[in-house]
């Protein structure tokens, strides 16, 4: 619920701050804002604000609040550009939230410039790639949703994988000569900001490794591990995938399963290490433990992938409720988790 005091726009993440923020500016206004969004943009903060329920005034007023900083940081971005922005909010806001704001702004340039890469059909996409070099390749990479990148990597040459992953994991500030380069090499106009922007980063490709599937996975880090063995413990750190589930408390994992579909819980328990399987067993009703182990049993071999991709299934539910606010995932030094 949004209607308690602990809550603030902190916790929401930004689809539930725009809904929010359609709320409390009334219906003409957001009628107004309506008009100049895309179709499924509608249809998501749409279906948002129908979940809402008691937003307290607290709540909104910090996403009105945080909504205000931004359109006056954009401005001052138009006045005198990204440093004379930052000047400014330091001085206002304090260097932490400045900083913040900066690079909310940053992520909006970018996703604007590179936005036609959105509905580029991925075969033609990866057909550009594979013909690029491996910095390029983590450049185009880091200006697309984390699931694109996934589905791109995913059909890369296990050697390219790497290399291009590690590029990207490595990747800070791209020059402003280095992406009017990209844009000539993709022939399309991209408006993005003269000053240098921040992009990848070790976290961000972590993100993508966690949804492209264990055994690609596997492979990318060993062999980043082969070059950097630093770099790809960094990465795995900051990486949850399926086993880490025991790494939850067992209310937390109740929660976990209460989102995801028997079936898929059956298939995702299929091939796990057995400390695994008993942990999230243990966390169910004692009928409901003996119907998912008597549909595992039943069911008989299964392509590895089909494994996966509900093994995926539970860890988006992990990360929606861990952005929700309702599950703590606790960060910290992961060995390797050995599975059958």
């Amino acid at each position: 619920m949004l209607g308690t005091k602990q809550n603030t726009s902190a916790r929401l993440v930004n689809i539930q701050k725009a809904a929010v923020l359609m709320i409390s500016i009334g219906p003409d206004a957001s009628a107004e804002i309506y008009k100049r969004l895309q179709q499924d943009e509608i249809e998501e903060i749409t279906k948002e604000m129908m979940k809402l329920r008691n937003v307290d005034s607290a709540t909104a007023n910090s996403v009105i609040e945080e909504f205000y900083h931004m359109m006056s940081a954009q401005d001052f971005v138009a006045i005198g550009g990204m440093q004379y922005a930052e000047d400014v909010l330091n001085r206002s806001l304090g260097p932490e939230k400045a900083v913040e704001i900066i690079r909310r702004i940053e992520r909006m340039i970018r996703v604007k410039g590179f936005n036609v890469l959105k509905n580029v059909d991925p075969n033609q996409l990866l057909a550009f790639m594979q013909k690029e070099h491996p910095q390029t390749i983590a450049f185009v990479l880091s200006q697309l949703q984390p699931q694109q990148s996934a589905q791109i990597l995913a059909d890369l040459t296990p050697d390219l994988q790497a290399e291009v992953m590690m590029r990207y994991a490595n990747m800070e500030r791209v020059a402003p000569e280095t992406i009017s380069a990209v844009e000539s090499v993709l022939e399309s106009r991209v408006d993005f900001s003269q000053s240098s922007s921040k992009l990848g980063g070790v976290k961000a490709a972590a993100e993508i490794l966690n949804m492209i599937g264990t055994s690609a996975e596997r492979s990318i880090l060993s062999k980043i591990n082969e070059r950097a063995p630093e770099l790809a413990t960094e990465m795995k750190n900051l990486m949850f995938v399926f086993e880490d589930i025991v790494q939850l408390d067992d209310r937390s994992i109740q929660k976990v399963l209460k989102e995801v579909d028997n079936k898929d819980l059956a298939l995702a328990l299929k091939h796990v290490n057995p400390e695994v399987k008993s942990r999230v067993l243990a966390n169910m009703s004692e009928r409901a433990a003996e119907t998912i182990q008597e549909e595992i049993e039943y069911m008989g071999p299964v392509r590895l992938k089909e494994v996966e991709v509900a093994q995926q299934q539970v860890v988006d539910a992990i990360r929606r409720l861990e952005e929700q606010g309702q599950i703590v995932i606790v960060s910290g030094s992961k060995g390797e988790v050995m599975v059958e």
